[in-house]
């Protein structure tokens, strides 16, 4: 199977993120034939070191085609927009033609003409636009219908989500395994941390020699910049059970390496995905944001908060709370999450833009750093029988999605579906 996969990057991270596990998935589970193509090479390479400043490049067998400098617009069989991103006017001329040419062939063989959609499919290319991750109960019945063009092209919705009504979660086989070996290993673990570049004094508290200490509590933080996170930290700083938080770089610059009462922070490199799996894995606590950390954080089957991608007139609020619906968490572990994401500022947020560190905007991020309310919460799910129930929900909610299929099964047999000749 052939198929081309766009992305434009608007998050940085997390829609490059999702994009890139998608298409290494279908090429190396699956056998997919991929053209990559991306806007922003600089931040792909974050999550992909062998990422280079060029046209095109291969690696893993995986064409990556820099969107700007791309010259061959020929469609492949399939078409995948992932979060719904506009493709190329040429791209689209191209299949334009392409559609008018064998359609008009099929209609001069045939007395019944068959519906657009259909008559695209059958022409050759199935385009799908792979939506934003949501537990809304609309994307139920979103999910899977096309969107017929004026100039009759079509597109098919294919959304990402908890249940089997949609297109479930990117999930590689073996995923839960490998964990499960990580996270039996602490001789790896220890070194991995070592090759972070953390200090004795961090992984000596994370590993104590002595079987009667009870080990340093190893915590990961990535989030946007309006999250309160102060308030994290003072209560982190005062709690009884010492903690390593894990900053990666370009997050919250302004908190640096080192010891303040029972909190050591330490400032570690941007880690590619694998590496960044294993962070995710060996941590008690993670802070996610985004589409792509907030389902690995769900397969670690660890307790997590999850800062939603912030929106504008608080839409983001109303995705976060259908997701802490769906997941049948515990009242004041949702009453966490929910202070873990402020409300929008609507006259603030027009100067606002994305940028390495998340939602950049220093009215809101001033707004939330001191939320006495999130501290309080937080320092209650800290006490070891609500956080031991904590571990216990996040295994939970774990075992449940990942009896599901996995987003890229769904999404092969939805394409085979559709590729199928329909009398």
């Amino acid at each position: 199977m052939q198929a081309d996969v766009f992305c434009r990057v608007i998050d940085n991270y997390g829609d490059i993120g999702v994009t890139w596990r998608l298409v290494r998935q279908l090429q190396h589970e699956h056998g997919w034939k991929i053209r990559l193509w991306v806007d922003d090479l600089k931040s792909f390479q974050r999550i992909e070191p062998r990422v280079t400043y060029v046209r095109q490049q291969d690696i893993v067998g995986i064409e990556i085609i820099d969107w700007s400098a791309a010259t061959d617009f020929t469609p492949a069989a399939i078409v995948i927009a992932t979060f719904s991103c506009d493709l190329p006017a040429q791209y689209i001329e191209n299949m334009r033609a392409q559609f008018n040419r064998l359609t008009s062939a099929q209609a001069s063989e045939q007395d019944n003409a068959k519906d657009y959609a259909q008559d695209l499919i059958d022409s050759g290319t199935l385009w799908i636009n792979l939506e934003y991750l949501s537990a809304e109960d609309w994307v139920e019945g979103c999910h899977g219908l096309p969107s017929l063009r004026a100039d009759g092209l079509s597109a098919h919705f294919f959304f990402p989500g908890f249940n089997k009504q949609t297109g479930g979660l990117l999930r590689e086989a073996g995923l839960i395994a490998q964990r499960d070996t990580w996270q039996a290993d602490l001789t790896a673990q220890r070194a991995f941390v070592s090759e972070l570049g953390l200090c004795q004094r961090a992984i000596a508290a994370l590993f104590p020699e002595d079987s009667n200490t009870q080990a340093a509590r190893l915590i990961n933080l990535f989030c946007y910049d309006n999250a309160p996170v102060d308030a994290l930290l003072e209560t982190l700083r005062a709690d009884p059970r010492p903690s390593v938080l894990l900053i990666p770089e370009g997050i919250h610059c302004e908190y640096v390496t080192g010891n303040y009462g029972q909190l050591c922070i330490e400032r570690v490199p941007f880690l590619p995905q694998t590496e960044y799996d294993k962070v995710l894995w060996m941590a008690d606590l993670n802070f996610v944001r985004g589409e792509d950390s907030i389902v690995r954080g769900i397969w670690a089957g660890k307790p997590l908060v999850w800062q939603i991608y912030p929106q504008t007139e608080n839409t983001h609020l109303v995705k976060l709370q259908a997701w802490l619906k769906l997941a049948a968490l515990p009242d004041d572990i949702c009453a966490l999450i929910q202070n873990w994401n402020p409300q929008s500022v609507v006259s603030a947020e027009k100067d606002c833009k994305i940028n390495e560190s998340g939602y950049k905007n220093n009215k809101i991020a001033e707004a939330a750093a001191k939320n006495p309310e999130f501290s309080a919460i937080f320092q209650q799910q800290l006490q070891p029988a609500n956080f031991q129930r904590w571990q216990q929900q996040a295994q939970r909610f774990c075992s449940e999605q990942s009896a599901l299929p996995d987003l890229t099964t769904t999404l092969i047999a939805y394409c085979l579906d559709k590729q199928k000749p329909h009398n």
